[in-house]
């Protein structure tokens, strides 16, 4: 059987109204450097969608609740720097869960890494993740 998926299209994350729309938006365009593919502006919402390279990060100011965790528990940005993305995201005043760390993940074959965790602007578990 042919592979019907050619990858993740994006992820999809929504403020609670426009003020936390606007600080997600400019957390990931002006900290992290995502570039904006495109913006809207409507009566039931605004949206942002920014490239991630491999993917498109969607920001939304329709939520109603924040949702507790389920079955998606973070998403991984890919970096080369781990430790430089550690500290824009301190210096922006976000809150570091795990510290940059080297590991190897026991796979066959074994997969070194380095990553970090983060909070991001609307409560969301991010990761930075380096191959080695």
């Amino acid at each position: 059987m042919a592979n019907l998926i050619e990858g993740i299209h994006h992820i999809a994350l929504k403020a609670q109204g426009v003020d936390d729309y606007r600080r997600a938006v400019a957390f990931y365009r002006d900290v992290l450097g995502l570039p904006v593919v495109r913006s809207w502006a409507n009566e039931v919402m605004h949206g942002t969608m920014l490239a991630t390279g491999g993917g498109i990060l969607e920001i939304m100011s329709n939520a109603t609740d924040r949702p507790g965790a389920g079955a998606v528990r973070h998403f991984a940005l890919a970096t080369r720097d781990v430790d430089a993305c550690v500290k824009a995201v301190r210096d922006a005043g976000m809150t570091v869960t795990v510290e940059p760390v080297d590991k190897t993940i026991p796979a066959t074959p074994p997969y070194p890494v380095r990553l970090a965790f983060f909070i991001g602007p609307l409560g969301e578990e991010v990761e930075f993740f380096c191959e080695r």
